[in-house]
């Protein structure tokens, strides 16, 4: 028994239907995660999803900015959405899915889609950089205080950081960069390290592999120049990890027509234990 779960960034469900359309069909994952759908949740393109068998939608969506959703082959259990630096934006989705045997029967899925950060990394200077910070810091403080360390549960999302000195193109020529920045890196490990989680494409793919799942579209030959960042991450925690057995990042995405600037991760999770353990 096996789950895929798969993360993208669309930048724009309704835009770019034609393309969520052709991954699914081409990569069946049970469980689809999109930030960045742009439209409120009357306007999401439920259809599409629903021709393809993915009857179960989570969405929690606004007019024209951010917007995430969760689609799904499997039923739901639950649905909830949490507001973070009482903003208003709609950054974040979760649903607890049945899953068979899989994780024990049900895995809760967490949705994100963490602020950019805009384009200085000076919190007193950036209004947009210090609102990232802030919501990661309530991403740590919410993962410590809700028990995610004893059940099963996978986050997924645009993180919006390139944690590593192998997640970027040109870890120097970066260290200033938003996305990569020290305090930002320090951040996102305190989130990681409030509940435990393992970074699940790491865990597949170790260093020193460089891995990107970003490509900008200010690059006139993104294919050839290969400035990558990756900034869309699948975290399981630990209970889970065993579990986990493929990480696929589909980089022929950002050559479609008209593309996201991100391309789609998957995760797939196998219920039995792994060959050889214990």
């Amino acid at each position: 028994m096996s789950l895929k779960i798969a993360t993208w960034n669309i930048n724009s469900v309704r835009l770019r239907a034609d393309l969520v359309e052709r991954y699914l069909v081409a990569h069946a994952p049970d469980v689809l995660c999109l930030q960045e759908t742009k439209c409120r949740d009357s306007e999401f393109p439920a259809t599409v999803f629903r021709k393809l068998g993915y009857e179960h939608l989570a969405i929690n969506g606004q007019k024209g900015y951010h917007g995430v959703a969760i689609a799904s082959r499997h039923p739901f259990l639950s649905i909830d959405k949490k507001e973070f630096c009482a903003k208003g934006d709609a950054r974040h989705v979760s649903a607890r899915i049945a899953t068979d045997k899989v994780t024990a029967g049900e895995v809760e899925i967490h949705n994100f889609y963490v602020p950019a950060g805009g384009d200085e990394a000076d919190p007193e200077a950036n209004p947009k950089f210090a609102h990232k910070l802030a919501f990661l810091d309530e991403m740590a403080e919410w993962f410590k205080t809700d028990g995610f360390r004893t059940r099963p549960a996978v986050l997924v999302g645009d993180l919006n950081i390139a944690p590593h000195e192998t997640d970027v193109w040109n870890h120097k020529s970066l260290l200033s960069v938003v996305s990569h920045t020290p305090i930002e890196v320090e951040r996102l490990g305190k989130v990681q390290a409030s509940a435990g989680w393992v970074d699940a494409v790491r865990y597949i793919l170790p260093h020193p592999g460089k891995i990107y799942s970003w490509w900008s579209y200010r690059s006139p030959n993104w294919a050839a120049a290969d400035k990558g960042r990756r900034l869309d991450h699948i975290w399981v925690s630990e209970s889970i990890a065993s579990a986990v057995r493929d990480i696929s990042i589909l980089k022929e995405a950002r050559g479609w027509e008209r593309p996201s600037d991100h391309v789609p991760v998957m995760l797939e999770l196998h219920g039995e234990a792994p060959p050889g353990s214990a």
